[in-house]
């Protein structure tokens, strides 16, 4: 075999496994900025970044995962910067575009041979970890978490998602960050105290989705006062449509509000079926019009009782639902 023949195979293995990690991209950018839109435009531009530099520089770099990751890191840091203005004048709540149960499972294992490009699947520590409880794979594709990221820096979340999710040193952040090392662990120090604040009486799976079914059997029967059992008095419900399709534009406070809303919204609508489905947060249900899905309902479940209620309704973040066929 001729160099120039070797040189062509290892530029096709290269290009094949800078292509094989854009799962995993899309997986860590999703987590960053909270809609699988703004993730798949992230990826693009880590991309474009990277054809853009010439062969030399690209066959300079011996770790292209890892320069991907470091870079979509830089990309997405930029775009949460943006991002919160957006927010500040989105119409009604905000909230994280809900996904499938599963919907990142391919993509979290697709990371190439590189440490700092593996997502972490274990709770072991290394001498860049601080000793608390990381977050499983699962969970950080969650609403309850997404929404804990929102309330973050920037900074905050890179450093979190980065580092305690998919296994990126510290030193490595702190170039993306333009920070030091020592001030990234305080970041990440941080925010995974934030984590482990809104994580401290969450229900395990089984329990959330008895009272998910509770829940959902309540609502259907339109019995209030069983609905009002079923909701912590400080239930909070918020419904996202962006403005581009009806939604409650405050959040509703309280039991007895969040259930006569509820109550109203379906005798409102009649027609409109109410499916239970598995979504990373587990149970939850799909609300559907003429067959097509219009609207998903997450829940956190807190101490037995439901006390968050998500209703996501604009279209835009959607998407992953009408691509999963039925409920």
């Amino acid at each position: 075999m001729t160099d120039d023949t070797m040189g062509a195979v290892r530029t096709d293995d290269e290009l094949a496994d800078v292509a094989a990690e854009r799962r995993r991209l899309l997986a860590l950018a999703y987590r960053m900025l909270g809609t699988t839109g703004e993730a798949e435009d992230a990826v693009q531009e880590t991309y474009v970044r990277w054809y853009r530099m010439s062969d030399a520089e690209r066959a300079a770099i011996e770790n292209p995962q890892g320069w991907l990751t470091r870079v979509a890191g830089r990309v997405c840091l930029d775009m949460l910067g943006t991002a919160r203005a957006r927010r500040e004048r989105y119409v009604g709540p905000w909230l994280p575009e809900p996904l499938p149960a599963g919907f990142f499972a391919s993509r979290a294992g697709s990371a190439g041979p590189a440490a700092s490009a593996r997502p972490r699947t274990d709770t072991t520590t290394d001498a860049t970890a601080d000793p608390l409880d990381r977050v499983t794979l699962d969970e950080a594709v969650s609403s309850a978490l997404l929404v804990v990221l929102e309330s973050m820096t920037p900074a905050e979340r890179v450093a979190f998602v980065l580092h305690d999710v998919f296994a990126v040193p510290f030193p490595e952040i702190a170039e993306i960050v333009g920070r030091s090392p020592a001030a990234v662990r305080q970041l990440a120090t941080s925010a995974r105290r934030r984590v482990a604040d809104s994580r401290s009486h969450t229900v395990a799976r089984a329990e959330h989705d008895r009272v998910v079914a509770a829940f959902g059997a309540a609502a259907a029967s339109g019995d209030l006062a069983a609905l009002v059992s079923v909701l912590d008095p400080d239930v909070v419900l918020r419904s996202d449509g962006g403005g581009l399709v009806s939604a409650a534009r405050k959040p509703v406070s309280g039991a007895e509000n969040v259930a006569r809303f509820l109550v109203g919204l379906l005798a409102k609508y009649p027609d409109d079926q109410v499916e239970p489905l598995e979504t990373t947060d587990g149970a939850g249900f799909a609300v559907r019009r003429d067959g097509a899905v219009i609207g998903v309902v997450n829940l956190r479940v807190v101490d037995g009782r439901v006390a968050d209620v998500w209703i996501v309704m604009n279209p835009e973040k959607l998407g992953a639902w009408r691509a999963s066929g039925p409920a």
